[in-house]
């Protein structure tokens, strides 16, 4: 049984090829660079190189797969980032179509549920209705916020300040990309379920920001507080930045759309991972920002 990874080198993707090699299985990897992949790992997976949004590499690579673990590789960044999602992943619902692929498992999020005005969030949605229109066996991981999102405000954390456009004192779900890496392998592996599923994961506890400064505060060994920005605000330094506009609307969306939701699953023994915050930024976060300020 064929068992494809995406995007093999992200906080996910890498977490996934480890433990199938681990299970004595090797994956065949689909990678931009096969450079970014270290040399004991290069040497037991099958590569395949390719960019994702070439339609007629992600078709060829696919093919006869018994399962795909498919994570969309767009920036959030990236001008028209919806379109862009729902184009790049084309090829794999018309293979899915044409019964060249045995089961697929999306990485979405919490909130794809919605399947509009969720910004850069609604391309999953549409992503999952595609797929389901298919007939192919999905599973859908609908996420919960990333631990590894604080290390794009690095510099933030080091003056100590935690900005977010969500609501500040409003629990969420916060979840370690290996743990959600964890789950997608051992789907992977078991050979037991059909259909369509989908399964949440929440990560080990909700947090609001409030919180989660101070667990920062005490991870990190210094003051860190919550800094709320409006949707505007966000807007302007986006721009400012030099972002398209689509873009901008893209991540403006995904906090604005957000706000209020109540996941489609509750938690529990399926949706509840281990890792929690504190420890994680630790040993993670803790380093980088200490080099970011020389400390």
């Amino acid at each position: 049984m064929t068992i494809v990874v995406t995007t093999p080198t992200g906080h996910v993707g890498s977490r996934v090829v480890r433990l199938l090699l681990q299970a004595g299985v090797r994956p065949r990897v689909l990678v931009r660079d096969a450079d970014r992949l270290d040399g004991e790992t290069r040497e037991r997976v099958e590569v395949r190189q390719g960019d994702l949004t070439d339609a007629g590499f992600v078709r060829e690579a696919v093919a006869g797969a018994g399962n795909v673990f498919w994570a969309d590789p767009t920036p959030h960044t990236t001008a028209d980032p919806v379109e862009v999602s729902l184009a790049t992943a084309a090829p794999l619902v018309a293979a899915a179509r044409a019964g060249d692929v045995g089961r697929v498992v999306l990485l979405s999020s919490v909130g794809a549920e919605k399947r509009h005005g969720v910004g850069h969030i609604d391309a999953l949605g549409g992503i999952e209705a595609e797929l389901d229109a298919t007939g192919v066996d999905v599973l859908y991981l609908r996420c919960g916020y990333f631990f590894t999102n604080l290390l794009l405000d690095v510099e933030g954390l080091a003056r100590g300040v935690l900005t977010t456009a969500f609501d500040p004192s409003r629990p969420m779900p916060w979840v370690d990309p290996r743990d959600i890496g964890d789950v997608v392998a051992a789907r992977l592996l078991a050979g037991d379920w059909r259909g369509r599923v989908v399964q949440a994961v929440h990560g080990p506890e909700d947090l609001s920001f409030e919180q989660v400064a101070g667990i920062l505060t005490e991870a990190l060994g210094r003051a860190v507080r919550v800094e709320p920005v409006g949707d505007d605000a966000v807007r302007q330094a986006l721009g400012a930045a030099g972002l398209p506009a689509s873009a901008v609307e893209g991540i403006v969306g995904m906090a604005a759309g957000s706000r209020g939701l109540v996941p489609e699953q509750s938690r529990d023994v399926l949706t509840t991972t281990p890792t929690r915050l504190g420890g994680w930024a630790h040993v993670e976060l803790r380093p980088v920002v200490e080099k970011a300020d020389g400390s």
